[in-house]
């Protein structure tokens, strides 16, 4: 069997006396999709962070399919395919829509600067082969009207979905959404489902922190529950839904029926 996506072993993250992480073990299964559910400081932000290499493990090891990435820097662990978005949308003033989604597709641009500047034919396939990916991305998320339409311009639900677009782009083999619904209203939700689903059949594993349990249960294969920097439950959105614990603490009895 080939190795997971993502496997984390024994981490632990301690900022001075505090334990952020303790302990934390788990895998995400290639083309899976799994989302990192719990309450606000759980954690589930700093073991995104763990992973990505922003912040270094106290103990533990992190492998990307069987590739340790523990002492590579963040630009190392995205060039192997591992991408991350973050809580806080981030777009690219004075660019259109259409060109933030671009800027995605830098690390995966074949033709080299000259041949752009001398806009020779292998280039301008090349371009077009990207602008027609960006279109079918903003099509599934309803932001192809707003592809010329500067990207600050853009309410926040959609710089949201913008910036899932974006990380895209870079054809990751591991997807890092941090709270990607949030701001969202519910058909911009719908949206960001469809898109997710779309990502996860493609074949990219996707791993996702939201609070939305509507969309968690929705598109999940696997749910992993944090809480004080505990693992304390995982597996499917239905063994989630009846875990007596889970119910109480993070998703509420309203969801669970």
């Amino acid at each position: 069997m080939s190795a997971p996506a993502l496997r984390v072993t024994n981490i632990t993250k301690r900022f001075g006396g505090l334990a952020a992480i303790s302990d934390v073990t788990y895998e995400v299964l290639d083309g899976s999709l799994t989302a990192l559910i719990g309450p606000n400081g759980a954690g589930k932000t700093t073991l995104f962070n763990l992973i990505t290499n922003l912040f270094t493990p106290t103990e533990g090891e992190i492998y990307f399919y069987g590739k340790s990435l523990n002492g590579l820097s963040p630009r190392q662990i995205a060039g192997l395919g591992l991408i991350r978005t973050f809580q806080t949308a981030r777009v690219f003033p004075g660019m259109t829509v259409l060109e933030n989604v671009l800027v995605g597709a830098h690390r995966r641009v074949r033709s080299h600067t000259l041949k752009q500047m001398l806009w020779q034919a292998s280039a301008r396939h090349e371009e077009r082969e990207l602008t027609a990916r960006a279109d079918g991305f903003l099509e599934i998320t309803n932001l192809l009207k707003f592809r010329d339409v500067a990207a600050t311009d853009l309410p926040m639900g959609g710089q949201k979905l913008l910036e899932v677009i974006r990380a895209l782009m870079t054809r990751p083999r591991l997807l890092l959404l941090d709270e990607p619904a949030a701001g969202l209203n519910d058909s911009e939700t719908s949206e960001l489902a469809s898109l997710l689903r779309a990502v996860r059949n493609s074949g990219v594993t996707v791993m996702v922190v939201e609070h939305n349990m509507s969309l968690v249960m929705g598109v999940a294969d696997q749910v992993m529950v944090l809480d004080a920097g505990c693992l304390v439950a995982s597996g499917s959105p239905q063994e989630i839904r009846k875990n007596a614990r889970v119910i109480e603490a993070y998703v509420g009895q309203e969801a669970a029926v």
